[in-house]
């Protein structure tokens, strides 16, 4: 069994240093263009962005459990530029799981701990609004923001299928795309509360660093350096007594290399996690490593692998479980965790518009359970799904000269 391991640790390991860079389906999908469009200057138009999923995840582990998310996500919108550095849209986001005829307030992680106890019947209903402001190089956002994929978080940092279940993110943003530096950073407000509400104040603030190298706009290949920051943090002055939750504050970071070749390219990332305040994990710092890499084949496919290890302890705030040593499942702290994962998917996009999708992905994991004496265990998980994204663009009136 070690032989084994170490075996195919050290070949997914050089599979990712060298790999090819590619988009995955997620990117193809959830991924927005945040630049103002000037061809749409005093343009008023019906923007329809419907997704169908089925999503399913066949678990067998003491890390999660297995489930499926089966559904659809709705958010038509009004949008309009009144001149070319500024950006409007209203509407409404919704998510429908098929066979949910009741949803919790909120849709996100840990909904029971720290979410508000109202529900909704039929779709659970948001709405949207996005304020926008293009200066140059730097994008201020208020409102609805880019979240979600197009953070471009890493592995372990970010589960893609997050996207499928999350609110939208509400708050600030500020994106910034230099010849030499990019920069997605944010607050994400998801829990307001009022005097006397039963659940906490909660947000998340990211940021998003990657030092590019070289010239961009030459063949050849392109080095950057990504650095990665991740806090979240619950309750506030108004907390009420009763709740006896306390403050809570919980860090991911990561600092790394990466390349990329044409359709080619691959990364290596050092991770730390921290609790500054609470009990939400099981320990106070950890430390992790993460290798990865992808290629695009033929335009439609995209193959993933990499590796993810935790010799000690490690938590991930938005990650998969199995890159992480606590288990969602009783919050135990497992430790010598390590992960290979391999992950397959093809897309077709027609028009800029609609695009289909599908996904295989694999896990094969080591680790150590605290039963007793420390008893070593063997996983694989898998999941899969197939995803349609469609967002067509109507134009209601346009006021140009």
């Amino acid at each position: 069994m070690a032989c084994k391991k170490t075996f195919l640790i050290s070949l997914l390991m050089l599979l990712a240093c060298s790999a090819s860079r590619g988009q995955g389906v997620y990117d193809k999908m959830f991924i927005d263009d945040h630049r103002i469009d000037t061809a749409d200057t005093r343009a008023l138009k019906v923007r329809v962005d419907v997704t169908g999923f089925f999503h399913d995840n066949e678990y067998s582990s003491k890390m999660t459990d297995g489930y499926t998310l089966p559904g659809a996500l709705l958010s038509p919108r009004l949008t309009y530029n009144p001149i070319d550095e500024i950006h409007l849209e209203v509407g409404a986001h919704a998510l429908c799981f098929n066979g949910a005829n009741k949803y919790p307030n909120y849709a996100y992680h840990d909904i029971g701990t720290w979410k508000g106890n109202q529900y909704q019947s039929g779709f659970h209903v948001l709405p949207w609004i996005r304020v926008q402001a293009q200066l140059k190089n730097v994008n201020i956002i208020l409102g609805d923001i880019y979240g979600g994929q197009n953070h471009r978080l890493i592995e372990p940092m970010w589960n893609s299928e997050t996207n499928l279940s999350q609110d939208p993110e509400m708050g600030f943003q500020v994106k910034w795309d230099g010849r030499h530096i990019q920069m997605d950073t944010w607050l994400n407000w998801q829990s307001y509360i009022f005097k006397l509400d039963t659940h906490q104040e909660a947000f998340t603030v990211g940021s998003v660093w990657r030092v590019l190298f070289g010239n961009r706009e030459k063949p050849g290949l392109k080095w950057s350096l990504p650095v990665q920051l991740l806090i979240q943090h619950r309750g506030g002055e108004q907390d009420l007594e009763i709740l006896n939750l306390g403050v809570q504050t919980l860090c991911n970071a990561s600092v790394g290399a990466a390349v990329r070749g044409g359709i080619w390219g691959a990364e290596l990332n050092a991770l730390v996690s921290y609790q500054q305040a609470g009990n939400m994990w099981p320990f106070r710092t950890g430390v992790a490593v993460h290798a990865g890499g992808d290629v695009r084949l033929w335009d439609q496919f995209t193959i993933k692998a990499g590796y993810f290890g935790a010799p000690k302890k490690f938590a991930n705030l938005y990650g998969s479980p199995f890159f992480s040593t606590v288990s969602l499942t009783d919050n135990r702290s497992m430790k010598d965790m390590h992960t290979a994962y391999a992950k397959l998917s093809w897309d077709k996009t027609w028009a800029k518009a609609y695009t289909l999708g599908a996904a295989l992905n694999l896990y094969q994991s080591w680790y150590k359970e605290p039963a007793g004496l420390w008893i070593s265990r063997s996983e694989l998980n898998f999941d899969f799904g197939i995803y349609l994204r469609v967002r067509p663009d109507f134009l209601i009136k346009s006021w140009k000269k």
